[in-house]
C-alpha cells in the first residue's frame, strides 16, 4: 500500500504541477519564437520579390494578420485495489493517460487591392521623407534612394524602361542638403490649414559664410527665391512657383527595383535573356553605394548569410559581414511602414474557446 500512495501522489503531484505552468511559462517563449520567425519569413519575402523582379516575375508579399495559440492539457488518472477472499493475495492497480495539444493558428493575407496599392504602389509622402531629415537620417542617403527629381533635378534611374544618369546638379545639390543638415541649418515643420497638412522646409538665417554659400548654391539649383528662407514641399514634378519645392519620391515597388538593378544575376541567364542586364557594374561614388544593397549569388547555400532565399537553382543572398548592406535591406522593409496611408484596418474578431 506505501508503494502505490507514493506512486499515486507522484502522479498527482506532475500532472497538476504541468497544468499550473502551461499559460503564463509559454508567453516569453511563444512572443519570442513567433517574432523571429516573422522577421526571417518577412526579409526572404523581401528578398526573393527584389530578386524575381529582375527575371521579369510578379512579386508577391503575404501579410500575416494574425497569430493565435491553443493549448490545451488534458489527463485521466486510474487506480484500483482488489483482493481475492478464497485465493491469498491481492492485485494493485495504477495507470493514467494525458495528452497536449498545440494548436496554432495563423492567418496570411495577400497584399491584394486596395492594401497592395497603398503598401506598394503609393509613393512614399515627401512630408515623411523631411520628418526623416529632422530626426537625422543624412539627407544625400534618403534622397537618392527614395526620390525620382526634386524641382525637375533627376535622380539616376536604373529600373525605369530607359535608364539614365543622374543630373549633374542631383549630387551637387543632395551634398548642399547634407552639409546644410549637418551644420543644423535645415528644419522642417508641419502646417494646418482647412484642416489640410502641409510640410515647410525652412533654412537658418544665421549661418556662418561656408554654409550660407550651400544654402545659396541649393537655392539656386532648385529655382528659389533667393531672399525666401522658407518653401512650402508638395508632391510632384515641377514647383508651381519659386517659393515652393516639388519632390517626386519613388513607391515601394520603384524602390524595390532600383536595387533589383544591382542584383549579382549568373551572367548565363542574362545571355539566355531570362533575365534583364540590370545597371552595369561601374565604379560608382561612396554616396551611391551607400544606397544600393549587395546582393549575391552562388549555386551553394551560404554559410553566412544575413538572408538568403533559393531561387532558379541559386542562392541569392546578403553577407552577414556586409553591414552596409543589411542596414539599407532593414531601412528598406522600414520605408515599407512609411507608404502605409489612410485609416487603418479593422482588426477581425476572434473567439476563443476558454472551457
Amino acid at each position: 500500500m506505501t508503494r502505490l500512495n507514493t506512486s499515486l501522489a507522484v502522479f498527482v503531484i506532475l500532472f497538476f504541477s504541468g497544468c499550473t505552468a502551461i499559460g503564463p511559462r509559454t508567453i516569453p517563449r511563444d512572443r519570442f519564437d513567433y517574432a523571429s520567425a516573422i522577421s526571417d519569413s518577412w526579409k526572404r519575402v523581401m528578398l526573393l520579390n527584389i530578386v524575381k523582379m529582375r527575371y521579369g516575375d510578379v512579386p508577391v508579399f503575404l501579410d500575416v494578420s494574425s497569430v493565435i495559440n491553443q493549448y490545451s492539457l488534458e489527463g485521466v488518472l486510474r487506480g484500483g485495489l482488489a483482493w481475492d477472499e478464497f485465493v491469498p493475495g491481492n492485485s494493485q492497480t495504477v495507470g493514467g493517460r494525458a495528452r497536449y495539444i498545440d494548436r496554432p493558428t495563423i492567418t496570411y493575407n495577400p497584399l491584394t487591392g486596395e492594401k497592395f496599392t497603398r503598401s506598394l504602389l503609393t509613393p512614399i509622402p515627401p512630408g515623411a521623407l523631411l520628418s526623416l531629415i529632422q530626426a537625422g537620417w543624412p539627407a544625400e542617403f534618403l534622397f537618392r534612394i527614395s526620390v525620382t527629381t526634386i524641382n525637375g533635378v533627376y535622380n539616376r534611374r536604373g529600373a525605369a524602361l530607359v535608364a539614365r544618369e543622374a543630373d549633374p546638379d542631383f549630387d551637387r545639390l543632395l551634398k548642399a542638403f547634407t552639409r546644410v543638415q549637418q551644420s543644423g541649418g535645415l528644419g522642417m515643420r508641419v502646417m494646418r490649414k482647412d484642416d489640410k497638412e502641409a510640410s515647410v522646409l525652412f533654412f537658418r538665417r544665421e549661418l556662418d559664410d561656408e554654409i550660407a554659400a550651400e544654402v545659396r548654391a541649393a537655392k539656386k539649383i532648385l529655382g528659389l527665391r533667393a531672399e525666401a528662407n522658407e518653401y512650402k514641399v508638395v508632391y510632384g514634378s515641377f514647383p508651381a512657383d519659386d517659393q515652393e519645392i516639388a519632390i517626386l519620391t519613388r513607391s515601394m515597388i520603384e524602390i524595390s527595383a532600383e536595387l533589383a538593378a544591382h542584383v549579382d544575376i549568373p551572367p548565363s541567364h542574362v545571355e539566355e535573356n531570362r533575365a534583364s542586364p540590370g545597371w552595369s557594374d561601374r565604379a560608382d561614388s561612396k554616396a551611391e553605394a551607400r544606397s544600393r544593397v549587395r546582393i549575391s549569388s552562388q549555386t551553394e547555400r551560404p554559410t553566412d548569410a544575413f538572408v538568403s532565399v533559393r531561387y532558379r537553382g541559386h542562392w541569392f543572398f546578403i553577407d552577414d559581414r556586409d553591414f552596409r548592406s543589411k542596414r539599407m535591406f532593414t531601412f528598406l522593409m522600414f520605408l515599407l511602414t512609411l507608404a502605409e496611408t489612410g485609416a487603418p484596418e479593422r482588426a477581425p474578431v476572434i473567439t476563443i474557446p476558454t472551457g
